[in-house]
């Protein structure tokens, strides 16, 4: 057995369901068994010898679906003289497999062929059960493959494929709290982390660094390592937001070594429930560049670029998007390479609400048509500041104004500060701070946007649509802190009342009556109003707050 399957095996990492033995001649091996849904993989071993495995070749594995669609499937170095392929059947039934190497002299790799029979799944498990997320038909949110609607509520651990966020026990632990509280999906940098030079011992995991110095060749034991992650977050229900590096790598590697990166990734990831994110700050320059100007040129035409690499490698077609530094329609050429649209409008507290709802608005009404949502804004605790108030004015303000979902993030959970060793210097000389990662997770800002996201699934959400002119006074460009509201029709109006606002009146509802209560986004408790009826003028004016702060006014329709 090598290394790298010794690694794997020490690790719990997927069991070699089938090995396809070195032969002279085509093979077909043992029919192997797969579920819908779930990833399942296979290895081949290689007899013929090569000086640099990775960069000289490729393997993919041509699957025949029972459909009889043809998918290329990407294979990854696994270490030594083994290639695997990692693929998720999409349907029950009966797969034919071939395997095709960039060596076609090599008939270990090449023109190897197997079956595979595949079983309906029968769990629990969201994306096992209900397919690969993709865009709503509506074009402003997300579901999976059957149709089921999807729930952004995303949570930012950049660097949380380090050993400081050690396996398994603590981020078994993090995985844990963040689903209970509920949420959805997790976003994580694939080892080409910010904040640092590429090599800095921060960023290593318990193998090492995800590629060799100089970015010679991908080191498969790091992914060995960050596969047990991946997948305990897939087979916990989780989806990954996978982020390849940060933008400025793109100068710092090549487009050569980038694509290869890439390629990687999809096929190691590709099969777990996943999106895909391009780059992070995808057009920021590096910190210290002094040829900014250029970088963010080359990393723009570079994404644009990517983006087509990446559709046209993943079988799964899984979302693609951008982390920016505001809007990843902005850090490409043509924005209809994306799938949505990610935002990123600041860590000022309540100075980054301007911003924040104006970058909202505006991209929703961009054209390609996309989902929206921000997917980093005012982390929880950020320059001692952004309390649990602001997350909770973030998370309504965008969701009532139509944005796809949300994602939350903690200082200290980012860069993953411990209580031994706080993450210390940014390259600019400046640090973020921040408690240890395990008193972030406590912070009461995560647990108060599960708490809205229980609220809104409780109704058919993924109807939301805004209807500011149901509400009065509303916000506007000269006051952002008055109410918000929306709608989904025929079910329920939602008005969300920032700060100590008080007395606010609906407009324009239709006739008959309604069940209205007060949602504590605080604590997730209601206060029942009771039934109402507006006047002729389709007017009902909202009673007293129970107390001052932030407040939801739910009234749901009787009919």
């Amino acid at each position: 057995m090598s290394d790298a399957m010794s690694r794997r095996a020490f690790v719990k990492a997927l069991a070699v369901t089938a090995v396809v033995s070195s032969s002279n001649t085509p093979v077909l091996a043992e029919e192997r068994a797969a579920t819908a849904g779930v990833a399942t993989e296979w290895s081949y071993l290689s007899g013929k010898q090569y000086s640099d495995p990775f960069n000289q070749v490729d393997v993919d594995a041509m699957v025949t679906t029972p459909t009889g669609n043809e998918e290329r499937v990407p294979g990854f170095w696994a270490g030594d003289s083994t290639w695997r392929v990692r693929y998720a059947p999409p349907v029950p039934g009966l797969y034919k497999i071939r395997s095709v190497c960039s060596d076609s002299g090599n008939r270990d790799l090449h023109g190897q062929l197997m079956t595979m029979t595949v079983q309906p799944y029968a769990g629990n498990n969201p994306h096992y059960k209900h397919g690969v997320l993709k865009v709503g038909p509506d074009g402003r949110h997300f579901q999976h493959s059957d149709g089921t609607p999807f729930f952004w509520l995303g949570d930012t651990w950049w660097m949380g494929l380090c050993k400081r966020l050690s396996w398994p026990d603590d981020f078994q632990t993090l995985t844990a709290d963040r689903l209970h509280k509920g949420f959805t999906m997790v976003q994580i940098v694939a080892g080409l982390y910010p904040d640092m030079e590429p090599y800095d011992e921060r960023g290593a995991n318990e193998v090492g660094y995800p590629w060799e110095r100089d970015f010679a060749r991908i080191n498969p034991a790091y992914f060995d390592m960050a596969d047990v992650r991946i997948q305990h977050l897939a087979d916990h229900g989780l989806a990954a937001c996978i982020v390849g590096f940060w933008g400025y790598f793109i100068p710092r590697m090549g487009m050569e070594k980038v694509k290869k990166h890439w390629r990687y990734l999809i096929a190691r990831w590709g099969a777990y429930p996943v999106v895909w994110c391009l780059a992070g700050e995808g057009t920021m320059p590096y910190y210290l560049s002094k040829t900014k100007e250029q970088d963010a040129e080359v990393q723009k035409h570079g994404l644009t670029d990517l983006a087509h690499f990446v559709r046209a490698t993943d079988p799964h077609h899984h979302p693609i998007t951008i982390h920016p530094p505001s809007s990843a329609r902005q850090c490409v050429d043509d924005a209809s390479v994306l799938d949505f649209d990610m935002l990123q409008t600041g860590h000022s507290d309540r100075q980054s609400v301007p911003n924040t709802i104006e970058t909202v608005n505006r991209c929703l009404a961009a054209s390609p048509r996309m989902p929206v949502l921000i997917g980093e804004v005012c982390y929880e605790g950020i320059q001692e500041a952004s309390r649990q108030e602001v997350q909770r004015f973030m998370f309504w303000s965008a969701l009532l104004s139509g944005a796809a979902g949300h994602t939350y993030g903690a200082n200290g959970i980012w860069q993953v500060n411990t209580r031994e060793k706080p993450y210390g210097l940014s390259p600019h000389g400046h640090s973020w701070g921040g408690p240890a990662w395990d008193i972030a997770a406590a912070l009461p800002g995560s647990g108060q946007l599960g708490m809205a996201k229980a609220l809104l699934t409780r109704y058919s959400w993924w109807k939301l649509e805004a209807r500011p002119e149901l509400i009065d006074p509303r916000w506007s460009k000269e006051d952002y802190w008055k109410p918000f509201a929306a709608e989904i029709p025929g079910e329920a109006i939602f008005a969300f009342t920032p700060g100590s606002y008080s007395g606010a009146t609906f407009r324009n509802l239709k006739p008959g009556s309604y069940r209205a209560f007060f949602f504590n986004p605080a604590d997730g408790s209601e206060t029942e109003i009771g039934s109402i009826t507006p006047d002729a003028s389709g007017s009902w004016k909202i009673a007293e707050v129970p107390i001052f702060q932030d407040w939801v006014v739910v009234l749901e329709s009787k009919a």
